[in-house]
């Protein structure tokens, strides 16, 4: 048995039959000495079960009847791996991805530099422009919080080879330490997709867990290829879970300088730009309702006070 720590990698897959190719070949290579992939197939109709088990004998899938949502299906996988194969790490994992064959051990050895080091990512590349980042991490933004991506549309020449910590990570791909993962317990099902990892990113920080960044690990992604990459289901969880984050996080001040500019810019302008320059009516209502559907979450879970308007 190889004394590396263990590790699952969970791969999320909703009728993404045609995407597993590239994402479970490409880790099944990897070099890394003691690790296993996992389907999680989310309530997939399109035989996602039956075709991973002819084409690839190395993984296994573990299936969900009904479709959970991204964080509902993560966690699924994450109780199946932490709770049941009692693994060291997980490497959550999207399905439209193709890999580098040491990115399992370039996360690992990061991870293991520091016991307060709770998620790991590295370069997430385009796809189809195989050179240019799409986010080696997130800034902090001052009124949003989880900021832009950094490194977004940059040709990669070296300018993001160092290990560095970082404010927020896309969950692209990252892995996930056993130890905060039992403190924190996964994502949030509040959430169903959108915002999942930066609340649970949020609550880690609270406890002095870190997020970090390591360049040597390297994917190339094909960018929401489930749902869209502007999608109306997308839309209205994008103007919806950012602002349950906040409430849940931070104070009533903070929440009022959010607000205003989320609203402002977030709803209103980029309703008005899909609606009018886009004629995308139905994704404009979409934005107004994940909007009002975040205050109504707020409402029903009084998470607001006089002070969080005033």
């Amino acid at each position: 048995m190889s004394t590396a720590p263990k590790v699952i990698v969970l791969i999320l897959s909703y009728n993404g039959k045609t995407l597993l190719e590239d994402s479970v070949s490409s880790y099944l290579a990897n070099d890394y000495p003691n690790f296993k992939v996992i389907i999680i197939d989310n309530g997939s109709t399109d035989n996602t079960k039956e075709y991973i088990e002819k084409e690839f004998p190395g993984a296994k899938v573990i299936r969900i009847e009904k479709n959970k949502g991204y964080s509902g299906g993560f966690n699924f996988g994450l109780t199946y791996a932490f709770d049941q194969q009692k693994v060291d790490y997980v490497l959550i994992t999207n399905n439209d991805v193709q890999v580098d064959k040491n990115v399992i051990s370039s996360l690992v050895e990061t991870a293991e530099s520091d016991k307060m080091i709770g998620f790991v990512t590295g370069k997430v590349f385009y796809f189809d422009q195989p050179d240019t980042l799409q986010t080696v991490g997130k800034k902090e933004d001052p009124v949003l919080w989880n900021g832009g991506h950094i490194g977004g549309g940059e040709i990669d020449i070296g300018q993001y080879d160092k290990v560095v910590e970082l404010a927020f990570a896309d969950d692209i791909f990252t892995l996930v330490k056993r130890e905060m993962y039992e403190i924190t317990g996964g994502y949030d099902t509040n959430f169903f997709l959108q915002s999942e990892e930066y609340d649970w990113q949020a609550r880690s920080k609270k406890l002095g867990y870190k997020i970090f960044y390591t360049p040597k690990a390297k994917i190339w992604h094909k960018e929401s290829m489930t749902i869209g990459k502007t999608s109306a289901l997308k839309e209205y969880y994008n103007a919806r879970n950012p602002m349950l984050v906040i409430l849940k996080h931070k104070s009533p001040e903070f929440f009022k300088k959010y607000f205003w500019k989320h609203l402002r810019q977030n709803v209103f302008k980029y309703s008005v730009k899909v609606v009018v320059k886009k004629g995308e009516i139905k994704k404009g209502i979409k934005i107004w309702l994940g909007f009002f559907s975040g205050l109504m979450w707020g409402f029903r879970n009084r998470k607001f006070t006089f002070k969080h308007f005033v």
